[in-house]
């Protein structure tokens, strides 16, 4: 209405000031010239005329301002007090609140979907939390029932200070330690906070070197390893942070590989990126496992030595890593006993551009 009232004042201003001397100089130009009482007259009459001209137009306008000005508000009320009601519901701890979008106009319909997606987002993070404390409470379940039991045999004098004794409650304090030691891994990886040593390295000696660092455990299990190796190059990257994901993938490899197996890494490059594929013979994966393989603190039916087979966040952290120097980290499977294959890819990327 202010925008409204401004623009009828100003149009009502401009016609009362420019109308008048401009009609008169017409006026005075005209073949007849009218004597002062006929002038005086035909002005009258051309002010009275723009004056009801522009009344009736005002009044025309201000009634189809009135109109879509209702129908304006009409269309963006319900959407806004949804988008209101949906903010206090999430607000109230509702993640799963979700608006309409559609039928309210390009910019309330982005306002809409930005809300979504801001609401599923907090979802996600709420269910990630409830699934960390009860992870940690799974985890801490064990040690901590094994050293009170331990401690109140010792108190009853049921069990003595003897080395087995001391090796069990070494080994759940060591549990306890390196869970707490996992968990602020993970963290810094989910987060972003991951230190990157880049120089140009070469992909052949970074493979080498995990290889070389696992073979007596695959000599021991008796597990064939094969390289494939691809054609020489060297890639900007933390030689010790794709050390770290090429121990983790190597690692689960002899995990779930029986005696017999083979274990096959390979390397290709092919346009801007190199793919790093481990592949072995083993158990594999099942469609309902492998959608979670890489959350954290998850595991598969055939993973439930939590003293072998860890924390649970290896590949957590694998994933972050390869996501880190700005590469993806893949698994397939065509399920049970047919072997699963994880493939690490990563750009060609400068070290100068990769910094910046």
């Amino acid at each position: 209405m202010l925008v409204l009232v401004a623009a009828i004042a100003t149009a009502a201003v401009i016609a009362a000031l420019v109308g008048p001397p401009l009609f008169h100089e017409h006026m005075l130009k005209a073949d007849h010239t009218p004597d002062p009482s006929e002038r005086m007259h035909v002005e009258e009459a051309y002010r009275t005329a723009s004056a009801i001209s522009l009344g009736l137009a005002v009044l025309t306008a201000l009634a189809l301002a009135l109109v879509v000005s209702w129908y304006l508000t009409r269309r963006f009320q319900k959407p806004l007090t949804d988008l209101t009601n949906a903010a206090t519901e999430v607000s109230g701890g509702t993640y799963d609140t979700r608006v309409a979008v559609g039928g309210a106009g390009p910019e309330l319909d982005t306002l809409a979907s930005a809300f979504n997606t801001m609401a599923a987002k907090l979802a996600h993070t709420e269910d990630t939390r409830r699934r960390l404390l009860s992870d940690l409470a799974h985890e801490l379940r064990t040690p901590i029932a094994t050293l009170s039991a331990h401690l109140e045999g010792l108190d009853d004098g049921v069990r003595t200070w003897d080395e087995a004794t001391r090796t069990v409650l070494s080994d759940q304090v060591a549990r306890l330690a390196r869970l707490a030691q996992d968990i602020d891994a993970v963290s810094r990886a989910e987060e972003g906070r991951l230190h990157l040593d880049l120089a140009e390295t070469p992909i052949a000696e970074v493979v080498e070197s995990a290889l070389r660092s696992h073979r007596q455990i695959y000599e021991a299990k008796r597990i064939a390893l094969e390289v494939r190796p691809g054609p020489p190059t060297a890639l900007t990257m933390d030689r010790e942070r794709i050390m770290q994901v090429l121990a983790n993938l190597l690692g689960n490899a002899a995990r779930h590989t029986p005696p017999g197996g083979t274990v096959t890494v390979a390397w290709k490059s092919e346009g801007d990126t190199l793919s790093i594929t481990v592949t072995d013979t083993g158990e594999g994966i099942t469609p309902e496992q492998l959608p979670h393989i890489f959350e954290r603190f998850y595991r598969g039916d055939t993973a439930r030595d939590r003293e072998q087979q860890g924390s649970g966040i290896g590949l957590t952290i694998s994933r972050a890593i390869a996501e880190a120097h700005r590469g993806t980290l893949a698994a397939t499977s065509k399920g049970r006993e047919t072997g699963s294959s994880f493939v690490l890819t990563l750009p060609h990327t400068s070290t100068k551009d990769r910094r910046r």
